[in-house]
C-alpha cells in the first residue's frame, strides 16, 4: 500500500479551499477521497459604513494564511509539504458584489451576502424577470448601485464573486461555476438566462448607464468542465514560501451552496440538504420548475446545472455561538474551565430535556437582516411567557429552534405551496457536529427524515475538493454517479425521523415566533 506521504510526494492529492464567513478552510484529500490534512484562518467581516465587508487584503492574507496552516498540518503528519497537485478548487459564500475596472481594481469595497441594502432593486428585478431576485444577488447589487446613481458604475468593466475573484488571482481566469453563476444572475439551460439578460439591458436606468451586463459578467460553468490550470503567479499567491509547483487543473469556482450539496451527496433529483454555519440554508433538487415566484424562495443550480429551491437565511449559530461562549467564560470564572466543543456537547444535549415547545422561550438570532421573515435590520432578541420556568434546557432548545426558525418558515411556503418535498435531508456543517440534537430538532421542523454523515463536520472545503477531484479526472460519468460510486458508497450516516411531540412543538413554537416579529423589526430600528 503506498503511504500518504508518498502520494504527497506523487502530487496525487487535490486541494478544496473554502472561504466561509467567519473562517476560511483548506482540504487535502488523496485517491481516497478522505480528508488527510486541513488548514484554517479565522477572520471575521466588519461593519463600514453601513455595509458589512473585507479587504482586498484580508482575502489574499487569509488565504495565504489558510494554506500555511494545511502546510504545517502536512509536514507534523507525514514529514514532508505539498510541492504538486493533482488539482484544485476554490469556494467562497455566494453572492455579493465584487465589481472592478478594466485594470482589475476593486471600485468599491467588496458588498457580502449580508448586506440587506438592495431592497428596491431586488423588488424591481423580481418583477421585471417573473422570478424571485434576492437581495444578495449579485445583478441585485448592480442594479441598486445603478438606481443610486453612484459614481462607480461607469467604469464597471468586470462583476465577479468572492470564489471567482480568487480563482481569477489563481489562473487569470475569469469564470465560475454554474452553481455560484446562478447566485449572481439566473440561469436556464446552462447559461445565464438569455430573454432575462435582454430585459435588464433594455431597462431605461441600464442603457443610461452604458453597461453591457454580457460582458462583464464571468463564464458560467458546469463541475468537471474545467480548463483552467494554477500559474506561477497563482501558486506563488497561494504560497509564497514558493515550495508549491504550478501547472495544475483547476476546478470551476463554486458557491458554498454547491459545495454543501457535493459534500452531503445530494446533487441528484429529488435530493436535499441543508448547510448550517453562520448561515443556514436548504436545497433541495427540482424535478420541475416552480410554478410560483416566493421571496423567500432562490432558484438557484447544483454544481452540475440541475435546478435547486434554495431557502437562504442570514443567521443561524452566531447568536448561539455567543451564548456557548459565555457559558464557557462562566466555566472558566468558576475554576472548571472546559474545552469548548464540550461545552457545546453538554448544552445542546441538555437542550433535547427541554419541553418541546421550549417552555414559552422564544428567540431570534438576527445579528444581521433577516430577508426570509421580511426583517430588514438585525438585533438579536429573545422573550418568555411570565410564567416560563426559564429552565437552561429549554433556552438552549429555543436557541436551536431559533437558528432554525427562518428556514422552517421558507421550507413551509415551498412543502405548502408547491407540493415538493424530498424523502429526507442530509446535514452538514458545525451545528450537526453534536451527535442527534441538532439533527432531531431539524427533523421535527421540516417534518422529514434528516440524516448526517460521518463527514458532517468536513463541510465546504471538502466538497471543493472532491470537485476538484472530479474536474482533474476527466470522468465521463455524471457529478451524482459520480459521487455515489467515488465517495459515498460505503459511508457511514445516521437518521432520525421526525417525532410528533416535536413537530407539536415547532408549531407552538412558530406561532408565538410569528407574532413577535413586529416587535423584533422595531428593535432593528432602535
Amino acid at each position: 500500500m503506498i503511504e500518504v506521504k508518498d502520494k504527497i510526494a506523487a502530487g496525487a492529492v487535490w486541494l478544496g479551499i473554502e472561504f466561509g464567513s467567519t473562517r476560511i478552510k483548506a482540504c487535502l484529500i488523496d485517491e481516497s477521497t478522505a480528508p488527510i490534512a486541513e488548514g484554517s484562518h479565522s477572520w471575521e467581516n466588519r461593519l463600514e459604513n453601513g455595509i458589512w465587508t473585507y479587504s482586498e487584503e484580508d482575502i489574499r492574507s487569509g488565504l495565504q494564511s489558510c494554506y500555511a496552516d494545511l502546510k504545517r498540518d502536512v509536514y507534523e503528519k507525514y514529514g514532508t509539504v505539498p510541492k504538486k497537485l493533482m488539482g484544485i478548487g476554490i469556494s467562497a459564500m455566494m453572492h455579493g458584489y465584487l465589481a472592478f475596472d478594466s485594470q482589475d481594481r476593486l471600485l468599491t469595497p467588496f458588498r457580502t451576502w449580508r448586506n440587506t441594502v438592495t431592497a428596491e432593486a431586488a423588488g424591481k428585478l423580481s418583477a421585471l424577470f417573473g422570478t424571485n431576485i434576492p437581495q444578495r444577488w449579485s445583478i441585485a447589487h448592480l442594479y441598486q448601485a445603478i438606481l443610486n446613481g453612484e459614481d462607480h458604475v461607469k467604469e464597471v468593466a468586470s462583476l465577479n464573486t468572492l470564489a471567482g475573484w480568487v480563482h481569477y488571482q489563481l489562473t487569470g481566469i475569469r469564470e465560475l461555476g454554474i452553481g455560484d453563476a446562478s447566485g449572481m444572475f439566473p440561469i436556464k439551460d446552462g447559461n445565464y438566462d438569455q430573454e432575462m439578460l435582454d430585459k435588464f439591458s433594455a431597462l431605461d436606468e441600464v442603457k443610461t448607464s452604458g453597461l453591457d451586463i454580457r460582458k462583464i459578467l464571468p463564464k458560467a460553468v458546469k463541475a468537471g468542465k474545467g480548463s483552467a490550470v494554477l500559474t506561477e503567479e497563482g501558486a506563488g499567491l497561494l504560497d509564497p514560501a514558493g515550495d508549491l509547483e504550478s501547472g495544475c487543473k483547476a476546478a470551476p469556482p463554486e458557491g458554498d451552496a454547491g459545495t454543501g450539496m457535493t459534500a452531503t451527496n445530494s446533487v441528484r433529483i429529488g435530493t436535499g440538504n441543508v448547510s448550517a454555519g453562520t448561515s443556514i440554508f436548504s436545497m433541495m433538487v427540482l424535478d420541475r420548475p416552480l410554478k410560483g415566484c416566493y421571496p423567500q424562495i432562490d432558484v438557484v443550480t447544483t454544481p452540475d446545472g440541475a435546478d435547486v429551491a434554495m431557502v437562504h437565511c442570514n443567521n443561524c449559530c452566531g447568536e448561539l455561538d455567543k451564548w456557548v461562549a459565555m457559558f464557557a467564560e462562566f466555566a472558566k470564572l468558576s475554576g472548571h474551565e472546559t474545552d469548548i466543543s464540550k461545552i457545546y456537547e453538554l448544552l445542546y444535549t441538555n437542550a433535547m430535556n427541554g419541553s418541546p415547545d421550549c417552555g414559552g422561550i422564544t428567540s431570534y438570532n438576527y445579528i444581521s437582516g433577516e430577508p426570509v421573515t421580511g426583517v430588514e435590520k438585525g438585533s438579536p432578541a429573545y422573550f418568555r411567557s411570565p410564567d416560563s420556568p426559564m429552565r437552561l434546557s429549554d433556552f438552549i432548545r429555543a436557541e436551536l429552534y431559533g437558528a432554525m426558525a427562518a428556514l422552517k418558515a421558507g421550507n413551509d411556503i415551498l412543502f405548502g405551496k408547491e407540493g415538493v418535498s424530498p424523502a429526507s435531508f442530509t446535514g452538514h456543517g458545525g451545528l450537526f457536529k453534536v451527535r442527534s440534537a441538532a439533527q432531531q430538532i431539524l427533523a421535527d421542523a421540516l417534518g422529514s427524515e434528516v440524516s448526517v454523515m460521518s463527514t458532517a463536520g468536513e463541510g465546504g472545503a471538502w466538497g471543493m475538493a472532491l470537485l476538484a477531484a472530479y474536474n482533474a479526472e476527466n470522468c465521463e460519468k455524471s457529478l451524482a454517479d459520480w459521487l455515489d460510486d467515488r465517495v459515498f458508497s460505503c459511508m457511514e450516516k445516521t437518521t432520525l425521523k421526525p417525532s410528533a411531540k416535536g413537530q407539536e412543538g415547532w408549531n407552538e413554537y412558530m406561532e408565538r415566533y410569528k407574532k413577535g416579529l413586529d416587535a423584533q423589526r422595531l428593535l432593528g430600528e432602535i
